[in-house]
């Protein structure tokens, strides 16, 4: 993270690929920062499965780089780099084997 100082502000820049690739664990993410309530989380993906879970919140998905094969119930729709995937409350996903690159979750604190 490099901070730039502006006159009236303090903005961070973040090297989400530099922070990924430093993360100790594939499917660990880490809070970069908070906007407009929501956090803001990047990890890495590494061709493995993530279980199936269900929120009580809309969850934005972001590919930063490569692929996300993200499961739907029975249909996988793939979630290429630079594609943004919102997945409304109470959906149960699940991210399918292949998937791989580095995510952004946008989501609830």
């Amino acid at each position: 993270m490099n901070p730039v100082d502006t006159q009236a502000n303090r903005i961070r820049t973040i090297d989400l690929p530099d922070l990924a690739a430093a993360l100790p664990a594939a499917w660990r993410s880490r809070i970069v920062g908070q906007a407009a309530g929501a956090n803001l989380k990047v990890l890495r993906m590494d061709e493995a499965a993530y279980p199936d879970e269900t929120h009580d919140f809309d969850e934005a998905l972001l590919v930063i780089e490569g692929r996300m094969n993200l499961a739907l119930g029975e249909e996988i729709a793939a979630v290429e780099a630079g594609q943004l995937c919102i997945v409304p409350a109470g959906v149960p996903h699940a991210v399918a084997p292949g998937s791989h690159g580095i995510l952004v979750i946008i989501d609830r604190p």
